[in-house]
């Protein structure tokens, strides 16, 4: 599929005014389709929706928040025919052993925290856009729109301290085939994305030591994963018809080692 089929579409991203969700809704922007930025972060999201001009507006969006997705869904369905979404949000985590150095258990809240923002929210954005996209009139091949989600190598290799964060981008792992198994009957495609150390504004708020040695740890090319990357990547799985279910890694060969 050419890119400039994008046009006449809309989508919504996520986590759009954050490093890999403003990549992504660049290159929606570029390849001709309206885009919503979904987020709660004001002052970015409107900042881009302003730069970037009348076909990207910007939506006030909590994924837990039912109510809040579905007027995104609204607003979306306003630009253009709503066929695609990219689910990139984040903005919270909490590092904690499982048993602490103390001998106190993990706090029960973080853990549900997490997993409530990170897979419940991931879900809900899932199961609302999806519902609206399969009222589409389908393609020749049946296809009426596609998503793609953001899990984390960390679903498959989880650090010390990351065992909230771990299991919840390793729910959204297991969510990718059973969600496009569940989506083909309406004739959606789900796949996912797992980044590796990718170079984002949170990121460099570590340090120039502290990158290096991110840097050091990736087979190659060694460096850190660039956000244009991580959209080119949600560009093609949006649009190349035939992969579906996927979960593909975006790592540059890197395995996350216990710390």
């Amino acid at each position: 599929m050419s890119p400039t089929n994008l046009s006449g579409t809309s989508a919504i991203v996520t986590g759009g005014a954050g490093g890999l969700g403003e990549a992504v809704v660049r290159g929606l922007h570029a390849a001709g389709a309206s885009v919503v930025i979904a987020d709660l972060a004001d002052d970015k999201a409107k900042l881009l929706a302003d730069e970037l001009g009348y076909s990207v507006v910007y939506s006030r969006t909590d994924v837990t928040d039912s109510d809040s997705v579905a007027a995104t869904i609204e607003t979306a369905s306003r630009l253009g025919t709503l066929r695609y979404a990219v689910i990139t949000h984040g903005g919270w985590g909490v590092a904690e052993r499982i048993v602490n150095r103390d001998g106190s258990p993990a706090s029960l809240e973080g853990f549900a925290k997490t997993l409530d923002l990170y897979l419940t929210g991931t879900y809900n954005v899932l199961r609302l856009v999806s519902a609206e996209i399969a009222k589409n009139e389908p393609n020749a091949d049946g296809e009426r729109g596609a998503i793609v989600q953001t899990a984390s190598i960390a679903g498959y290799e989880g650090q010390i301290g990351q065992s909230a964060y771990a299991a919840a981008k390793a729910g959204v792992i297991g969510l990718t085939i059973a969600g496009a198994r569940d989506l083909s009957s309406v004739g959606i495609r789900l796949n996912t994305i797992a980044p590796g150390t990718m170079h984002t504004a949170m990121m460099e708020s570590v340090g120039e030591e502290a990158l290096q040695k991110f840097c050091a740890n990736v087979p190659f090319p060694k460096r850190l994963g660039k956000p244009e990357e991580f959209a080119d990547l949600a560009l093609t799985l949006l649009t190349n018809g035939y992969i579906n279910g996927e979960v593909v890694r975006l790592d540059g060969a890197q395995r996350f080692a216990p710390r």
